[in-house]
């Protein structure tokens, strides 16, 4: 735990500093529905989002790795992870077969024209930020 939350830290500060809210831009989800980037930190939940494609062998670790712990690190940290799909139109078919095959229980976005990529900057894949709203966020104080 301790770990996870150095690198939630870490991983904060750097985001801080980089960008102060996330993009005004609007993805679906593999069902369908709609969600806007913008307004996933905007409740009392930590936002995780991860870039990342099928044909991304570091990406699949990755999620693979979180998946591990996803359900412990939920209950001890108030979080949701994003998984947005960057695969383009020759591969987007392949991203509900992994996710299904996987068992991730992310929410899973498709990002299939890299919108968000581009609007985030990303040059590579995979990239994972943390998004905290500030009128929410409390940090430790010292004893």
């Amino acid at each position: 735990m301790k770990k996870l939350l150095t690198t939630i830290a870490f991983i904060f500060s750097i985001s801080v500093n980089s960008q102060s809210t996330l993009p005004n831009i609007s993805l679906n989800s593999l069902d369908g529905n709609e969600i806007n980037i913008q307004a996933i930190s905007d409740n009392d939940k930590i936002a995780v989002v991860s870039l990342w494609a099928t044909w991304c062998v570091p990406c699949i670790k990755e999620l693979d790795a979180i998946s591990e712990y996803y359900e412990e690190w939920r209950d001890e940290v108030n979080f949701e992870l994003y998984a947005i799909s960057t695969d383009d139109s020759r591969t987007i078919k392949r991203v509900n077969a992994m996710v299904n095959g996987k068992g991730w229980d992310y929410t899973i976005l498709l990002d299939s024209n890299n919108e968000l990529q581009r609007a985030l900057g990303a040059s590579t894949i995979p990239l994972t930020l943390i998004a905290v709203s500030y009128t929410h966020l409390t940090l430790p104080t010292k004893a």
